[in-house]
């Protein structure tokens, strides 16, 4: 038992390296696509992309499984290090180097990521909801997604159209991720039951969505845009639809409460900031000298 800990510890590094790994592989492979060719046509042939979508399944089994041998406060925030693993391994691969201000954003976002994620850690609320509960929150949410895509194929500066096309999957991915729990039910109720449930629907839905809008992101900017923005959307997305439509509630009490909001702020404003922060070139190593 006293080697549970060690070992969710583990699991949760090796999950966090899983998944920086394949977003820059993924990153990579969608940023060689010129705009205008179809992307996902591209992205299915690539050897790269596929190796990054098997890494994203091993990254999330290994999450599964740190989860299973240990608490979420031990496991959550060393899974957000996932950003911070993934800026240094785009720059390198770009022949670049992060900077000192994107060390310190990244840095902040994934500490305010890990305090919402902790701290902020709700009561169970209930599993499913009736269709009615769902209508103004997911229609405020499809409607921000659809605003920010929007946005996105109209300006051209390529930062802001990786940061609005990041948080749009991120919320997308957000969707699913509140409907996952309900869905999972559903089958254990019977196959029948979820075949005929929108539930089912919506989440792949959002799902597929999300994918195709997270690599249109990673497409048309670099990683430091998309990701952050990815990272905070997806559980912010979660998180609005659990408090809004599946009666959770957080069990921080005030101050907690104070640090959560405080947390948000801190994950938007880093985000933003990781999205204008350039990594500059590697400085050319010296020539020998006798």
């Amino acid at each position: 038992m006293g080697n549970l800990p060690v070992a969710a510890v583990v699991c949760a590094f090796i999950g966090a390296i899983l998944f920086a790994v394949s977003a820059v592989a993924q990153q990579r492979a969608a940023a060689d696509v010129p705009e205008g060719e179809a992307l996902v046509a591209k992205l299915i042939r690539n050897p790269r992309w596929l190796a990054g979508l098997i890494g994203d399944a091993g990254g999330f089994a290994f999450q599964v499984a740190a989860l299973a041998l240990g608490s979420v406060l031990v496991v959550q925030p060393i899974l957000v290090t996932a950003l911070v693993f993934a800026l240094p391994l785009a720059a390198h691969y770009s022949g670049l180097r992060v900077t000192v201000e994107m060390w310190m954003q990244a840095a902040a976002l994934s500490i305010a990521l890990a305090c919402f994620l902790v701290v902020g850690d709700p009561t169970q609320g209930v599993i499913d909801a009736p269709w009615h509960r769902w209508m103004l929150p997911l229609g405020l949410m499809l409607g921000a997604i659809v605003a920010g895509i929007a946005v996105a194929t109209t300006v051209r500066v390529p930062t802001l159209q990786a940061l609005l096309l990041g948080t749009a999957a991120g919320l997308l991915f957000g969707i699913s991720a509140a409907l996952t729990e309900n869905v999972t039910q559903l089958f254990r109720v019977g196959i029948g039951t979820a075949l005929t449930s929108w539930e089912l629907y919506v989440l792949a839905a959002c799902g597929m969505l999300g994918l195709y809008v997270q690599q249109r992101g990673y497409q048309v900017g670099p990683l430091s845009a998309s990701l952050p923005a990815f990272t905070v959307a997806e559980p912010l997305g979660a998180a609005f639809l659990g408090m809004t439509v599946l009666g959770e509630r957080l069990r921080s009490g005030p101050i907690g409460t104070a640090f959560v909001a405080a947390s948000v702020v801190v994950m938007c404003v880093a985000a933003v900031r990781l999205s204008r922060a350039q990594a500059v070139p590697a400085p050319e190593p010296r020539p020998a000298t006798d």
